[in-house]
C-alpha cells in the first residue's frame, strides 16, 4: 500500500512521451508533475484483480482505490537522465464509515531523490472503499465559489489521452480503458479522467503561463470525478506568491481544487 522502496531513470523517451501527451516539447528538465510517472508499480499482470488493481491481502474487502489529494513540495527539477529513488513509508491509517460505507484513509510519504540529492517530497492521501453499488447515484458536483480566474484553459479528455497517461503511469485500472466495465460494473457514466492526470493539467498551465518550475509547493484534493469526451475547464490565477487553481465541468461545478507557491528566485 506505498511502503519500499523504487529506482528509475528518467529518459530522453519517458520525457518525449509525456510531452506529446501534453501536447509540449520536451526539453532538459522533466515537467512538474512528471515524477507520477516513475517508479510505478510493475505487479505481475496475473495478480491483478477483476478492477485492474494488484490485490491486496489486507483489507481485501474495501476494493475500490482513489487517489484524493496530494501535497508536493518541489525542491529541485528532475533532469532528463538522472536516477530517480523513492522512497515511500506509511504515516497513517484511519478507517471510519460514511454515508458510502466503510472508508479506510491511508497516507503515504514519498521522498523522491534524483541523482542523490532530495527533488520532491509528496504526501499522498489513498482513500478505500466498499465494492461499488450499482443503484448508488453519481454525486453532483457542487458550484465553485465565485472568483475571478485569470488563466483559463478548456481540455477536452478524450479516450486517447486516457489511455496515454495509463501507459505513462502504468497504471491498469479499469475505470480509465474499459468503458462497459465503467458503466455496468463501477456505475459511471464515462471512462473516468485520473485524479493525476488532472492535476498534472493544472501544472502544466501554471508552467504555460509562469514558465517552468515556477512552484515550490503544490497541493491538489479531488472534488468529483470528470469524464472523458466532456470537456473541463482549467482555471488559475496568482496573488503575490500564491497561485489558486481549479478545475472546472461547462457548468461550474467543482472537479479539483489546488494551491501552489511560488519559487524563490
Amino acid at each position: 500500500m506505498g511502503d519500499g522502496r523504487r529506482t528509475d531513470v528518467l529518459t530522453p523517451a519517458l520525457a518525449a512521451r509525456y510531452a506529446a501527451t501534453f501536447d509540449r516539447k520536451a526539453r532538459a528538465t522533466g515537467p512538474q508533475g512528471i515524477h507520477w510517472c516513475l517508479n510505478t508499480p510493475d505487479a505481475a499482470t496475473a495478480t491483478l484483480g477483476p478492477d485492474g488493481h494488484p490485490l491486496r491481502a489486507e483489507h481485501a474487502d474495501l476494493p475500490r482505490r482513489m487517489w484524493a489529494s496530494s501535497d508536493v513540495t518541489f525542491h529541485r527539477p528532475l533532469v532528463t537522465g538522472a536516477t530517480v529513488e523513492r522512497a515511500s513509508r506509511i504515516v497513517e491509517s484511519e478507517e471510519k464509515s460514511g454515508k458510502s460505507g466503510r472508508l479506510l484513509f491511508v497516507t503515504v510519504a514519498h521522498d523522491i531523490h534524483a541523482d542523490g540529492a532530495l527533488a520532491i517530497e509528496e504526501l499522498q492521501h489513498i482513500v478505500y472503499r466498499e465494492p461499488p453499488q450499482s443503484d448508488a447515484p453519481a454525486p453532483a458536483p457542487r458550484l465553485l465559489p465565485p472568483a475571478e480566474w485569470i488563466w483559463e484553459r478548456t481540455v477536452l479528455p478524450s479516450p486517447a489521452l486516457l489511455f496515454r497517461y495509463s501507459a505513462l503511469t502504468f497504471n491498469s485500472h479499469r475505470i480509465h480503458y474499459d468503458l462497459p466495465y465503467a458503466r455496468e460494473t463501477e456505475g459511471y457514466p464515462g471512462l473516468v479522467v485520473h485524479g493525476p492526470l488532472m492535476a498534472s493539467l493544472l501544472l502544466d498551465l501554471v508552467d504555460r503561463e509562469l514558465g517552468p518550475d515556477a512552484l515550490a509547493r503544490f497541493a491538489f484534493r479531488a472534488a468529483c470525478p470528470a469524464f472523458a469526451g466532456a470537456p473541463i475547464r482549467l482555471l488559475g490565477r496568482r496573488e503575490g506568491s500564491d497561485v489558486h487553481l481549479a478545475v472546472a465541468d461547462e457548468a461550474g461545478g467543482t472537479i479539483m481544487t489546488a494551491q501552489g507557491q511560488i519559487a524563490a528566485a
